[in-house]
């Protein structure tokens, strides 16, 4: 087997990921089909977290717009993580992996709660683990959550998953002249105002020097092609 680039890595899943054609609810089957890109990879030997978002559930914005305390919004949409937690850990063990929830907030009955050296023995001994509830803390997105915990676990790189090909300077369905960048600074990311990830989650991964690859999840060949190394959709790095 080619030798890994990345050994422990952080994947950082939008909940649409998990909404189906609609983008709304949990499609089961698109629960398994993540959760199989994830067994690909586990069984390289790749040491495997996982933070995603609400989206599919709970849209804060829309709260927001009608006078919702900004506070109660946030936490709706970290209850909602944790739900999406939930389905891609059950879709993962019904495949033979095994896998924790770590929840930011603390719900013993179904979650652990988080720890950080918890969760450094959850994958040094061989188990796929999920963070839910963000950072716990309302007014940061689970862009910085998925920065953070990366951060925490020392991993090798963010693996922010999109159902497209890299990052571009315009809209590739909307503008057929739209450029690729195979490599960007963190500094160009901000200036140009890329919608890789939230500014505050591109700032802590600069500080902690920790590079972010956006990729196409769907492109079968992708992920497992960008773990040994191979050039595949935009890098974020120092």
């Amino acid at each position: 087997m080619a030798e890994l680039k990345y050994k422990r890595v952080l994947l950082k899943l939008s909940g649409e990921a998990l909404g189906g054609k609609s983008g709304y609810g949990i499609d089961v089957d698109e629960a398994e089909s993540i959760a199989n890109r994830i067994k690909e990879i586990h069984e390289m030997g790749v040491e495997a977290a996982v933070v995603i978002g609400a989206g599919n559930l709970w849209r804060g914005k829309q709260g927001l717009e009608r006078g919702m305390d900004r506070s109660t919004a946030d936490y709706m949409g970290m209850l909602g993580t944790v739900m999406n937690s939930m389905a891609l850990m059950d879709a993962l063990e019904r495949i033979g992996v095994f896998t924790r929830v770590l929840s930011a907030i603390e719900m013993r009955a179904i979650a652990e709660p988080y720890i950080r050296r918890r969760a450094i023995r959850h994958l040094e001994k061989g188990r796929v683990v999920i963070f839910g509830a963000g950072t716990g803390n309302p007014f940061f997105s689970t862009d910085t959550a998925a920065a953070l915990r990366a951060s925490e676990i020392d991993a090798d790189v963010v693996i922010k998953a999109t159902k497209v090909d890299g990052v571009y300077d315009a809209d590739p369905k909307k503008n057929p002249d739209a450029k690729k960048f195979a490599q960007l600074s963190y500094i160009e990311v901000l200036n140009r105002r890329l919608e890789v990830m939230d500014s505050t989650a591109i700032s802590l991964c600069m500080e902690n020097n920790l590079p972010i690859l956006v990729l196409n999840l769907w492109d079968e060949k992708a992920l497992i092609g960008a773990l040994k190394g191979e050039k595949v959709g935009t890098l974020v790095s120092a």
